[in-house]
């Protein structure tokens, strides 16, 4: 049997790493402006991108670069660049947006699988048939589609692949066709730069146009203030839904531009529920406590699985601020032998860590020890020691020393504490 595609986000080399050691299947970057999320690809060089689709290739893993911008016709030959340099770093596919893209990258690098961008908002067999016919291998469907849509797609056209958010922020335009940053600040999101306007607070008006008289509505206090604010998307607890409708190829998590832990805790998580779906198992409980431990401005299982028409619980309007049930404090380097500090750790200090494996050792020395407590392994610091033997009473966040452990951790590890307990 052929099982689903966990597909993760890579916003630069080391969530990259981080989330093949997690568990994706798949992940997704890109460099330069050509890419919708511009941030993440000037954190990737051609240089780094290429060493990225080969550390995965090595895993046997595969990499899906963005070229999912929408060109202005000034823009035409660097995107023909573009494709080209791309193309020779060997990634597994292209995300793309248009047909003109689609017809540049056939003719410059037909080697090269096409997967279609969400942003071409698909909803039915009959553009699905379009963008097949262009050469499209697999549509990433729109955010607004039913599981009943996606599985006609399929009953349709069998060969083509199709992809599904499943997890991630959400975008309040249309399937992210949005201008507001545009006009506010000049930022263009559909070629990689939103100011992402839909996270502000604002005040409404009315204007009475016969005399030019206008109002202040008032609003009720925590309602309407961030009227454009959507909720993260989060279908953990669908995945069997998801699956049973045997019409989904691959499930994707948004985020290039989030934290490392962010990366790796949704790619656990979404892991673990694929996998316990193999297994005849299914634990959404679980996969929510954890997922609730990342930052997010609360969560929506948005459209997928109902209807826009039925959902009333899609935005959060008394506040843009992301939250969550634990800080975390540490990140173990690649070579798993220290920790750099995300938050403020001394000696006494006693932290949970979060893993790729759950098979780690316990050990005990002048450092600290390492433990496990039922189902859960932690970490307590006797001292705080510096790479070059420097002991400190307290490290904070933004110090760039290397702190030592008790003994080796898996790398990428990640030291966390419990802050409060999110609803």
């Amino acid at each position: 049997m052929k099982k689903v595609e966990l597909l993760s986000p890579a916003g630069n080399l080391e969530k990259l790493k981080i989330a093949i050691s997690y568990g994706a299947d798949a992940v997704y970057g890109g460099v330069s402006h050509f890419s919708l999320r511009i941030r993440s690809g000037k954190e990737f060089t051609y240089e780094s991108f290429k060493e990225g689709i080969e550390y995965a290739h090595e895993k046997g893993k595969k990499v899906y670069c963005t070229i999912n911008g929408f060109p202005f016709n000034s823009q035409i030959k660097l995107f023909k660049n573009h494709i080209e340099k791309m193309a020779a770093l060997n990634p597994d596919a292209f995300i793309v947006s248009t047909p003109g893209v689609i017809k540049l990258c056939k003719e410059i690098a037909p080697h090269i699988d096409l997967h279609l961008s969400t942003q071409a908002n698909v909803m039915n067999y009959l553009d699905a048939e379009v963008y097949y016919e262009l050469g499209v291998k697999r549509i990433i469907v729109a955010r607004e589609i039913s599981l009943k849509d996606v599985k006609i797609i399929k009953e349709k056209l069998p060969d083509l692949e199709l992809e599904v958010f499943v997890h991630g922020s959400m975008c309040f335009a249309y399937s992210g066709r949005c201008l507001i940053s545009t006009l506010q600040s000049g930022r263009v999101p559909n070629r990689g730069s939103c100011a992402n306007d839909c996270r502000f607070p604002y005040t409404l008006y009315a204007e009475n146009p016969e005399n030019g008289t206008l109002f202040k509505l008032e609003e009720v206090e925590n309602e309407g203030t961030y009227i454009m604010n959507a909720k993260d998307l989060n279908l953990a607890s669908h995945i069997k839904e998801i699956l049973d409708c045997n019409c989904v190829d691959s499930l994707k998590i948004e985020g290039r531009t989030k934290s490392p832990y962010y990366a790796a805790i949704t790619t656990k998580v979404y892991r673990q529920a694929i996998d316990d779906y193999y297994k005849g198992e299914f634990h959404p409980e679980l996969y929510q406590k954890e997922l609730n431990t990342t930052k997010h401005r609360g969560f929506t299982d948005a459209y997928l699985i109902q209807r826009p028409y039925e959902k009333g619980d899609t935005q959060k309007l008394d506040s843009s601020i992301s939250q969550g049930s634990h800080q975390v404090t540490a990140e173990v380097t690649e070579d798993g032998l220290f920790f750099m500090t995300k938050d403020k750790m001394c000696a006494g200090d006693e932290v949970e860590i979060v893993s790729p494996t759950d098979n780690l050792k316990e050990c005990e020395n002048e450092i600290g020890k390492i433990y496990r407590n039922e189902d859960r392994w932690f970490i307590k610091f006797y001292k705080i020691e510096t790479k070059d033997n420097k002991e400190l009473n307290c490290v904070h966040s933004g110090n760039l020393n290397p702190i030592k452990l008790p003994c080796k951790l898996p790398a990428f590890s990640f030291f966390r504490r419990q802050i409060e307990v999110v609803a």
